[in-house]
């Protein structure tokens, strides 16, 4: 049964839970004179976290990462009551959760004190490794996000300005009467290149097509939009989204203030009829 969550002041302490159960022992109590029943919940305890689902349906209703489990703690009286402290993740509020199971909850402490030891070993083993596995994809997402940003605006120009050309295209005059004119140019100081130009459909005297003009040279390598390639082995530490490395360095921040275990007397609410 799971009597609740409320919010607490520190993620540890025995006194600390001690008024989160109390608080959420005379809730139930008030519940049930109502007529509500304290509804039954399912755990899911491994090394990615504790998960609290619906028995029926399965669906999560919390999910307790365990870098953010910093107190568990079980009745010692009546092997019923069990509680931990997690830190929420999105309002960064430490919560107790509160269930009554039965005469289990030791034995669901320490497994959570278990899985708790399994995942820093994972973490510590792996973690170097995961660090820049995930820096690297993450700034080969990133970048591939600004190409297809940047291909989409150039595909945009390059339509605008064939349209744009269309429009301001005159028509050949008789011959004889032809002015000359200076080429139009685009925006950036080059005469827009189209198939129908009549510079391109103008055969020489000798009935044959022009050479193309041979494309200029430049010094740096850049490729067909303008840039540099982009190479994923030279990748500097600023094209690294800021929440991947802010999201490992708080993993290791709260495994470093690790779990503790602690068995404590938690029957102190006069209303409960088994104290």
């Amino acid at each position: 049964q799971f009597l609740g969550s409320t919010e607490v002041e520190q993620p540890k302490g025995t006194e600390v839970v001690r008024d989160a159960v109390r608080k959420l022992k005379f809730a139930r109590h008030i519940k049930k004179s109502e007529g509500q029943k304290t509804p039954k919940v399912e755990l899911q305890i491994s090394i990615y976290g504790v998960k609290i689902l619906d028995p029926k349906t399965k669906e999560v209703q919390h999910n307790c990462q365990l870098h953010r489990i910093s107190f568990c703690a079980d009745d010692k009286t009546d092997k019923r009551i069990f509680t931990f402290i997690c830190k929420d993740s999105e309002s960064n509020k430490h919560l107790c959760y509160v269930f009554d199971s039965e005469k289990c909850a030791e034995e669901i402490t320490l497994t959570i004190g278990q899985a708790f030891d399994l995942a820093y070993r994972k973490f510590l083993e792996s973690g170097g490794k995961d660090v820049e596995t995930r820096k690297q994809i993450a700034g080969l997402q990133k970048r591939i996000q600004e190409l297809e940003t940047e291909n989409t605006e150039l595909k945009n120009k390059v339509q605008d300005l064939e349209n744009q050309l269309r429009i301001t295209q005159v028509p050949a005059s008789p011959a004889g009467s032809v002015t000359p004119k200076s080429p139009s140019t685009d925006i950036f100081d080059m005469v827009p290149f189209s198939p129908i130009s009549p510079q391109s459909s103008t055969p020489t005297r000798n009935g044959t097509q022009p050479p193309p003009v041979p494309s200029r040279s430049t010094e740096i390598k850049r490729d067909l939009f303008g840039a540099e390639p982009f190479d994923p082995f030279n990748c500097g530490a600023g094209d690294f989204p800021p929440d991947i490395q802010s999201k490992l360095d708080e993993m290791q921040e709260g495994f470093k203030m690790g779990l503790t275990l602690e068995g404590t007397v938690f029957c102190l609410d006069p209303l409960d009829s088994r104290c």
